[in-house]
């Protein structure tokens, strides 16, 4: 089953639980915090943006991500 998009709204009002800044979007992946270089998982089309589910991103991680992410 493919995951739903996640509604344009949604994505203007998402924020980083950590540092509450906005968040770069990977479709049907994750959100992306570049500041603190953490990446919150979407988990059947759902982010789940809790600061204990976040995971560190290495340099390179870090580029290939911005260079799929929107917003």
């Amino acid at each position: 089953m493919a995951d739903m998009p996640i509604d344009a709204t949604l994505l203007k009002i998402l924020a980083c639980p950590q540092d509450k800044g906005p968040l770069l979007y990977v479709p049907d992946e994750l959100f992306y915090n570049p500041r603190l270089r953490r990446a919150y998982p979407i988990e059947d089309g759902l982010p789940v943006l809790l600061i204990t589910e976040a995971r560190d991103v290495d340099d390179a991680e870090h580029e290939s991500i911005l260079a799929r992410a929107v917003g």
